[in-house]
């Protein structure tokens, strides 16, 4: 079966589908995986067909600036972002493919792209975006509602995607033929018709709710590709074996020209809570330097995480994941979008000590945070406990085996 595989956003958004894609053509399917041209890279080195999308990861409605933007102003970053994902789905998707799988990002236009290819079309979601009274909608305020406020906060939520994504469809459908539909009668139609999608996280963090439709799953993480072979640095490795266990601190995609001084802030943080620490870069470019703190560029969570004896982030799906996949704390500091979701859910669960807005981070509150989080082994324990459950959780697997009934059908 060829399947195309499409998303849209920074790393994070992308990462975890290499690894999703890699299961599913060691399965004998055909795989590409459409993203933005800045992961080319990332993606042909997992070994995946490439389809590049015209869009910037860097202009996506988050990062810092969110904390001070106005709302309107990010809703008219968020439409002009996807009105450039509209051509763009449309372009990738034209060599052809049997089956799409779509991403949170990509999915309110992948359906009309489905319709018209009259292929199938699965989802394969990295957050719970669906309306739900067991917590209120992952993107905005964190405080609950009650089980029918956050329902109808999650069902607004879904108007307020249908509006951005609106003229955009609009002008999708002109393109491939299709009649007109509005945005939010095509995903009724899929939830009338209990379109599948399957969820990547753990149950261990998010239970599946249960007042969710029929067709929503929640299947367990995949993780990003990283080869067989590979090995840390050897600066890397050099220093985990000069000294006990650091403290890992980095932001991944957030915090986009603050480098020096979260670099200052770093240091000082790490000072005040008396461990070692490697800072990663990031897109924000810290740089460090210092007796005991190791600065590095991108390095797979899943082979340095491990080693760590604590891990400080801005709390996306995919690093609030990997940070309890390897039964280490965290010390969560969540910027923006679904950050202080999954920082509330790790905090719940006992793995991280509580979060630490982006807008109030400060070397004293990180440092005692630090403190905390390697001083109270409550907290690794806890995290050991969540990735000994994790463990025996295969999302990747999880997929191939709906691809696979979906294909069995399709062929009866």
């Amino acid at each position: 079966m060829r399947i195309l595989v499409m998303t849209a956003g920074s790393y994070g958004d992308v990462a975890p589908y290499t690894g999703l894609g890699v299961r599913l053509r060691n399965e004998g399917h055909e795989v590409a995986l459409a993203a933005p041209e800045t992961f080319r890279e990332l993606v042909s080195g997992s070994g995946l067909g490439f389809r590049p999308l015209p869009v910037d990861p860097r202009g996506t409605p988050s990062g810092v600036r969110e904390v001070t933007e106005g709302r309107p102003a990010l809703l008219a970053r968020a439409a002009a972002f996807i009105d450039r994902l509209g051509d763009g789905l449309a372009d990738a998707a034209a060599p052809g493919a049997d089956l799409l799988l779509l991403a949170t990002t990509t999915a309110p236009l992948g359906w009309h792209l489905a319709e018209a290819m009259e292929v199938p079309s699965l989802g394969v979601y990295l957050q719970p975006t669906l309306p739900t009274g067991e917590f209120p909608p992952v993107v905005g305020p964190s405080r609950s509602l009650g089980y029918w406020g956050n329902r109808a906060a999650g069902a607004l939520g879904q108007r307020v995607v249908d509006r951005l994504h609106a003229r955009s469809a609009r002008r999708l459908r002109a393109r491939l033929g299709l009649p007109g539909r509005s945005q939010t009668a095509r995903r009724r139609a899929g939830e009338r018709a209990n379109w599948p999608v399957l969820h990547g996280f753990s149950p261990t963090l998010v239970p599946r709710p249960a007042d969710w439709r029929e067709g929503l799953t929640v299947v367990g993480n995949w993780w990003p590709h990283v080869a067989g072979d590979y090995r840390l640095p050897a600066e890397v490795e050099d220093f985990l074996r000069a000294g006990p266990p650091p403290v890992f601190i980095g932001f991944g995609s957030m915090a986009g020209g603050q480098g020096e001084r979260l670099g200052a802030l770093a240091v000082e943080a790490l000072r005040r809570a008396g461990v070692r620490g490697i800072v990663q870069s990031g897109w924000a470019g810290i740089a460090v330097d210092g007796d005991g703190v190791l600065s590095v560029g991108e390095l797979p969570h899943s082979h340095l995480f491990p080693h760590m004896a604590a891990v400080v982030h801005h709390a996306g799906a995919g690093t609030s994941a990997a940070v309890l996949r390897a039964g280490v704390p965290s010390v969560p500091v969540p910027v923006t979008a679904d950050q202080p979701f999954w920082a509330g859910r790790l905090t719940r669960l006992g793995a991280a000590t509580g979060p630490i807005p982006f807008a109030d981070l400060t070397a004293a509150r990180l440092g005692e945070a630090i403190r905390q989080a390697v001083e109270d082994r409550s907290y690794r324990e806890r995290a050991e406990a969540a990735a000994r459950a994790m463990a025996r959780e295969d999302g990747a697997a999880r997929v191939a085996e709906s691809v696979a009934a979906l294909s069995a059908r399709r062929s009866g």
